[in-house]
């Protein structure tokens, strides 16, 4: 992936990024930081092909991002968004909506590699536990790795996250993130980052400052510069505490 002097605005005449230039080697991931509305969602939607740049161009596997159908994206690529979308049917439809082929053991094996199988199994009626649309009847937690289970379901070069859990217990935050891991392996991934622990593991930290990149490197690197990062680190430590 790689943005090549992109600017774009919801609003053409309000940009929210500005002149945005990273390349990014298949495999890694990249951890998007910054305060509110500094831009890391706008990447995001960039990367997925929801929206195109106001100017510059986005590309992914060396082509332009305009002359690749969405179709042809979306069919490479898992995303997981703090709403967690599920829709009303069972656990086991919402995690297969991503492989509506993939038979009950597959789906098993995911909830395996992820390690989580057993907070499934707690579920009234495991897989086929009913939920109501937008995730009612299962917890924020369980919700989560459902959205987890149906991206990996999908085997995605290319992953984009929300990582936000903030309403989630430590315990369960603690299972995510080892479900996050496995998740990301090996892929191309987007993080818009809100823990510590994934912001340390990242291949690349990009430092966003209203719609600038103005830092990147590795957790260690931008720490030891002492600048923009290091004044978003002390707020990611305040979150890890009190998670």
């Amino acid at each position: 992936v790689e943005f090549r002097q992109v600017s774009f605005g919801y609003d053409a005449t309000r940009p929210v990024l500005h002149d945005v230039s990273f390349e990014v080697v298949p495999g890694q991931t990249i951890a998007l930081v910054g305060h509110t509305g500094s831009g890391k969602s706008s990447i995001l939607n960039l990367v997925g092909k929801f929206y195109l740049p106001t100017a510059g161009q986005v590309f992914v596997d060396g082509r332009d991002l305009r002359l690749v159908t969405s179709d042809s994206l979306h069919q490479q690529m898992g995303m997981v968004t703090q709403q967690n979308f599920l829709f009303s049917g069972t656990v086991l439809d919402n995690i297969r909506m991503s492989r509506p082929d993939a038979t009950d053991d597959e789906v098993r094996e995911v909830l395996e590699r992820l390690g989580c199988n057993d907070i499934i199994d707690t579920l009234p009626a495991g897989l086929l536990t009913e939920v109501g649309e937008k995730g009612g009847g299962i917890s924020l937690g369980q919700r989560q790795l459902v959205c987890f289970a149906r991206a990996l379901l999908a085997d995605p070069r290319l992953v984009l996250l929300d990582e936000a859990t903030s309403a989630i217990d430590a315990l369960t935050e603690a299972r995510l993130q080892q479900a996050l891991r496995t998740l990301l392996a090996g892929r191309t991934s987007f993080v818009v980052a809100h823990r510590l622990s994934t912001i340390r593991e990242a291949d690349q930290v990009l430092v966003l400052d209203h719609g600038r990149l103005v830092e990147r490197g590795t957790h260690a690197q931008l720490l030891s510069r002492k600048s923009h990062y290091a004044e978003l680190h002390a707020r990611f430590v305040q979150v890890d505490d009190r998670g």
